[in-house]
């Protein structure tokens, strides 16, 4: 990832030596419209002219300073991606009860997505298509997390406390409502209160969190319960 900076630089323009000289936003603002322009428009409909008029640079600034459009993209995840990670696998390496564990993970998913809107729809878009950027986040993010949670969600399923389920449908059942925090136009037309805030939001990441968690979790032992009582 690119080193970050707080302070802004300036960058020369065409004309005489110093001249048409503008200033570079700090690293962190660079990072946050290119997320904003990724997330609206798609990765291929970004052009690097776009990304240099959303960031207010010129036009040869991503290649110089990240190498590539690609490698600017990499670098938007990656700093929206890192601190979020760190966390989960600070969850991950937790003594913790295997249910526990999964509904931790569970919650913590809701609570980054409403941190992180647009990288939702980044990553929406990107999990539909075949590319080098969808392998760059499975083997960099999807992967790390969902190996060393496995264990925990065969021996739940083993013990009868979760239904039995490939992972990839159990992985579409926890991330497919993240659209819940992201997909606002329809949540209104569904009857959701505006204005949207925070706190709203990180109500309905809660309340995710427990219909998905439940389901998942409570509800299958308490049918296996009914089953055996029966």
């Amino acid at each position: 990832m690119a080193a970050s900076g707080t302070g802004t630089s300036t960058v020369r323009g065409p004309g005489r030596p110093g001249a048409g000289a503008r200033p570079v936003p700090a690293e962190a603002e660079i990072l946050r419209r290119g997320m904003e322009a990724f997330a609206e428009l798609g990765y291929d409909r970004t052009s690097a002219r776009e990304l240099a008029r959303r960031l207010g640079v010129s036009h040869n600034f991503i290649n110089d300073r990240y190498g590539s459009k690609a490698g600017f993209w990499r670098a938007v995840v990656d700093a929206a991606l890192e601190g979020d990670q760190r966390e989960r696998e600070q969850l991950l390496d937790a003594e913790a009860d295997d249910a526990d564990l999964v509904r931790a993970v569970i919650v913590h998913f809701y609570q980054a997505a409403v941190e992180a809107p647009l990288l939702g729809r980044l990553l929406a878009d990107e999990f539909s298509r075949e590319s080098e950027r969808l392998d760059y986040l499975y083997e960099r993010y999807v992967e790390p997390t969902l190996a060393p949670l496995i264990p925990a969600v065969e021996r739940l399923m083993a013990a009868g406390r979760m239904p039995r389920v490939p992972i990839d449908v159990l992985f579409f059942a926890v991330i497919s409502p993240v659209a819940a925090l992201v997909q606002l136009p329809l949540a209104h037309r569904l009857g959701r209160a505006q204005p949207v805030t925070r706190e709203s939001q990180a109500r309905t990441a809660r309340e995710l969190a427990d219909l998905i968690a439940g389901g998942l979790l409570g509800r299958h032992e308490t049918l296996e319960g009914s089953s055996e009582q029966r």
